[in-house]
């Protein structure tokens, strides 16, 4: 089990296999739980899926990140709209954390769903 995450961190997780629209098997994710949680005895962590698909860039709130500064093998996009709460054993290997200038302590874990933009939390 993964023991330690801190928002901002981007993390590869071994996702069940999908039965419709929802995100499934290894794919990048991005940590967006408050870290007051994340140091809590709470076993899961809320996190908004990574895509490499680029045309998803144009949704309202999604944010491109750059191969060159993630970690990530691609540019990628955190796609706002499938935030998921996982057990921390999805979690399986750390691969990077969001670049300073993307990082935002006040960034809260609910901004997909209180009418914000993560764009706006991080810009």
């Amino acid at each position: 089990m993964t023991e330690h995450v801190q928002r901002g961190e981007i993390w590869w997780a071994d996702l069940p296999e999908p039965r419709r629209s929802e995100p499934g098997f290894r794919r990048p994710v991005l940590v967006i739980q408050a870290d007051s949680f994340n140091r809590s005895r709470i076993q899961t962590v809320i996190v908004a899926v990574i895509t490499g698909n680029l045309d998803r860039a144009e949704a309202p709130g999604n944010v491109v990140l750059p191969a060159c500064s993630s970690g990530l093998p691609r540019d990628s996009v955190v796609n706002v709209s499938q935030v998921l709460t996982l057990d921390r054993g999805y979690l399986i290997e750390h691969a990077g954390t969001l670049p300073a200038r993307l990082k935002a302590p006040s960034m809260p874990a609910c901004a997909p769903f209180c009418n914000c933009s993560l764009r706006w939390w991080i810009e």
